[in-house]
């Protein structure tokens, strides 16, 4: 793993700014403030910094994946080649497919996103895991489609939630649901 081109040291932190990249088989797991974030193997992304140093105002992801916790707070976003999230207090995934045109995959997995690519727009209300491609080409009139919950568990949002003090909403009810991607538990 590299932070701002160099080899990242145990030792070190990661802070908003900061430019961040995994290798084949690495992986990073990392706080600031109240989001928490577990970065794939092969991923670049900057983390750009808000009002203060402890505050992600924006994740710019530009290849691999990574999934994330949000704590409420100040607006911030997640952005791929083809898609802008406007992030509340939420938990998402969100992985950017470089072999398919920078294709990119969105899952909220709980919560409320603004999500735009292109001209096309939408507000998801999840509670367990509403799914979207957002297409570099538009698709039957949308760059937006409906997609099922792929590449992330409940288990990993559930350990992020709990590094910032978090529950997802599933722990919080109880249950889990089917991981359609329809943001519904049955």
């Amino acid at each position: 793993a590299l932070i701002n081109g160099k080899p990242l040291d145990r030792r070190e932190s990661v802070q908003t700014g900061d430019e961040l990249q995994t290798g084949p088989g690495s992986s990073m797991v990392f706080v600031i403030g109240n989001s928490s974030f577990l970065v794939r193997q092969n991923s670049y992304m900057k983390v750009e910094r808000g009002s203060s140093l402890f505050v992600v105002s924006a994740l710019r992801l530009i290849t691999g994946a990574v999934a994330s916790v949000w704590g409420k707070g100040a607006a911030r976003q997640i952005v791929t080649p083809t898609l802008t999230a406007g992030i509340r207090g939420t938990g998402v995934y969100t992985e950017v497919f470089a072999e398919q045109d920078n294709r990119s995959y969105f899952c909220n997995c709980y919560g409320i996103v603004n999500l735009e690519s292109s001209t096309s727009k939408a507000t998801s209300r999840s509670d367990y895991h509403q799914s979207f491609w957002a297409n570099a080409q538009e698709k039957d009139g949308s760059f937006l489609e409906p997609a099922r919950a792929i590449n992330h568990t409940d288990d990993e949002l559930e350990f992020l939630a709990g590094l910032v003090g978090q529950r997802t909403t599933w722990q919080i009810a109880g249950r889990k649901g089917s991981k359609d991607g329809s943001g519904k538990m049955p």
